[in-house]
């Protein structure tokens, strides 16, 4: 029996709390994601079935430009947010689960008013990005694998197919234990194409059968 492997980390403690403080400060506009619900949103990115440029998705997570204290700045926080999600496609490839910048469960809190609800919102924006490519393939297994972020993310309980789970704590906290899995599922899905089954090979025929070499050069023109 296989065991579940570690977490892997998508970025050092260093790069999270640089990113953490910019995402704090006023050079960052209020409607911005902030950094749990930007690494959702990354993480969302890496399983995306097609790639979205960067150019609109930075634009959508901090909702317009922020004012970045220079060049260097601008930079620097570019490329951790790119070297975020690359480090999910590289740990999903690989078959290892992202570790969340939470502890897994909701002790009994309303989803979103826990960063578990941030963290699923900010994923569920990058699904909006191109929301058709997620549903295009396989539809239904696509919405079975996203209703716990959806579920969780607190963007949907208006919608009557929410409330029972929205009123069911003890399925909440199951949806919230899945949640690395369910990234991995979805990578799966999205990004590995199913194997091909292999030809059988074929039986060799008997010297002097029908078709077999006696027959000549001329057999073999098509």
């Amino acid at each position: 029996m296989s065991e579940t492997p570690l977490p892997q980390p998508l970025l050092d403690d260093d790069a999270l709390d640089y990113l953490d403080d910019f995402f704090d400060s006023e050079r960052v506009g209020p409607d911005a994601l902030d950094l749990i619900g930007t690494h959702g949103y990354l993480v969302a990115l890496a399983v995306a079935p097609r790639e979205v440029p960067a150019a609109t998705w930075v634009a959508e997570l901090f909702q317009g430009e922020p004012d970045f204290a220079d060049d260097a700045e601008r930079e620097r926080v570019l490329a951790l947010l790119e070297q975020l999600r690359h480090n999910a496609i590289e740990a999903l490839e690989q078959g290892l689960l992202p570790e969340l910048l939470f502890e897994l469960t909701l002790d009994g809190i309303a989803p979103e008013e826990t960063p578990i609800g941030d963290w699923c919102a900010g994923f569920m924006e990058a699904v909006f990005l191109d929301e058709a490519a997620w549903f295009e393939g396989d539809e239904e297994s696509a919405a079975a694998l996203l209703l716990p972020f959806m579920a969780l993310s607190g963007l949907f309980d208006d919608e009557p197919d929410m409330a029972e789970l929205a009123g069911s704590p003890s399925q909440l906290e199951e949806l919230v234990a899945q949640l690395p899995e369910l990234v991995l599922d979805l990578y799966l899905l999205y990004r590995v194409p199913p194997e091909k089954p292999k030809p059988s090979p074929q039986r060799k025929r008997p010297a002097g059968a029908k078709g077999g070499k006696s027959q000549g050069k001329d057999s073999r023109k098509r």
